[in-house]
């Protein structure tokens, strides 16, 4: 699977942090880090995280719909 956040659309609120903690971390207060390609079985964790965000600036989808965008279909 494929995430994306949305780095301008962040607010470092972190609950991304809390809900997918092996995949979501801040360094200082405000610096995002995060698993671009998680595994599938790793799917409701990111769902959850990407739920979570406040402002919505998490996007995941499975690597089948990411390999079609960057194809441009």
């Amino acid at each position: 699977m494929r995430v994306v956040v949305d780095l301008n659309r962040c607010q470092a609120y972190a609950q991304c942090v809390y809900a997918a903690p092996r995949h979501f971390a801040l360094h200082g207060r405000e610096a995002l880090v995060y698993d671009t390609a998680p595994d599938d079985a790793d799917r409701a964790e990111i769902e959850r995280a990407a739920l979570a965000c406040p402002v919505r600036a998490i996007t995941a989808c499975a690597d089948d719909l990411a390999a079609l965008d960057e194809a441009g279909r």
